[in-house]
């Protein structure tokens, strides 16, 4: 749903930590005020935290604007929902349950408004999960939180920067548990997920998508392991007969060392650190996590709270602005594609164009 009024997309922002880096991010993001000119931003937090940072970073003036509901966002100004009445205080770079309980009422509005179709797209700044899990005990990420509210059973951890398009068949799994972890149709859902997603969320027609093993050498012919010969290879077969243009299983660090990466438009690692330490040392500050495979768009910056840089004012921004941006073109994207697919003329059962 985007501002009919002034045909402005109206991108939701929660404030994270309040504790962490995310008000920082805020403040010197929307110091410049051509941002705010191209959406409407809408902060879910504490115009008392924002305050607080402005304050401890040195920034003389910062403007917003505080409103009550979204429906009262204008352009041109970040619009602060305050989410956080009886803020205490703030423990600059300290976790504390204060933190957890902000976090979790930011996260809740934002989310009923995002399910109300007041959003267009949703950035949340990060979160300490221990003490979320104070007040939220089954909390495990943004993303579960997101997926359960939109009531979709699978879903895609995607990193997104330029260089490189990254998504994970197991997210924050313990090493140990991994293997146990990989199965033939969990490795073909996050495939078709991410072939999907290709498609719909970054119009790309026929997305070559490279699959990674899981072991040294990639099993090395079973002597290093056996998943590639019994799982993986098998799952990458099945997208094939899917229609997905998948290869692999490739060696990870032969992959990305011989920058075989720049052949495919997505990868597909089996781990967490398989795929984000390269994607991380690739992207610097520019990486964004996108979640795939749920209706509503959700981005976030590719980094922690970070408290031990929070309120020194040396926190870049720059993943801040590319998860913004790519909130806004995966929706337009969304957009253009349901579009033409509602458009496209049905076939008979010949072949031809029905007039």
């Amino acid at each position: 749903m985007s501002n009919r009024n002034h045909n402005l997309l109206r991108i939701g922002i929660t404030l994270g930590d309040v504790n962490g880096i995310g008000p920082e991010l805020v403040i010197k993001t929307f110091l410049d005020g051509r941002i705010s000119n191209q959406f409407i931003p809408i902060l879910y937090g504490s115009s008392r935290v924002l305050n607080i940072y402005r304050k401890v970073i040195k920034i003389n003036k910062f403007h917003y604007n505080v409103i009550q509901s979204a429906d009262q966002a204008v352009p041109g100004k970040l619009n602060v929902i305050e989410c956080v009445p009886d803020l205490e205080r703030v423990d600059i770079g300290k976790p504390s349950e204060i933190g957890g309980k902000a976090a979790v009422q930011a996260l809740h509005k934002a989310i009923e408004d995002a399910q109300h179709q007041k959003l267009d797209g949703l950035v949340t700044l990060p979160v300490n999960k221990a003490v979320v899990q104070q007040f939220e005990a089954d909390f495990t990420g943004h993303t579960e939180m997101l997926a359960k509210a939109f009531n979709v059973p699978e879903n895609l951890m995607l990193m997104v920067s330029e260089e490189l398009k990254v998504g994970m068949v197991t997210n924050h799994v313990p090493v140990k548990d991994i293997s146990a972890n990989l199965t033939v149709n969990r490795i073909v859902t996050k495939g078709m997920l991410l072939h999907e997603s290709m498609i719909k969320d970054f119009s790309l027609q026929k997305p070559m998508i490279a699959v990674l093993g899981l072991n040294p050498h990639a099993g090395d012919n079973g002597l290093i392991g056996t998943e590639e010969q019994d799982i993986i290879t098998e799952a990458v077969q099945k997208l094939q007969e899917a229609g997905v243009n998948a290869m692999g299983p490739y060696p990870a660090d032969g992959y990305f060392g011989s920058l075989t990466y720049r052949k495919f438009d997505a990868t597909l690692a089996m781990y967490h650190d398989q795929g984000l330490i390269p994607f991380k040392l690739m992207s610097g500050y520019t990486g964004v996590n996108f979640t795939a495979g749920i209706p509503f768009v959700r981005t976030s910056p590719d980094h922690g709270v970070a408290y031990d840089i929070a309120g020194k004012g040396t926190a870049h921004t720059e993943s801040v602005r590319q998860a913004i941006y790519l909130a806004m073109d995966v929706f337009r994207n969304r957009s253009m594609n349901a579009e033409l697919t509602e458009n496209v003329l049905p076939t008979t059962e010949k072949g031809t164009t029905e007039k």
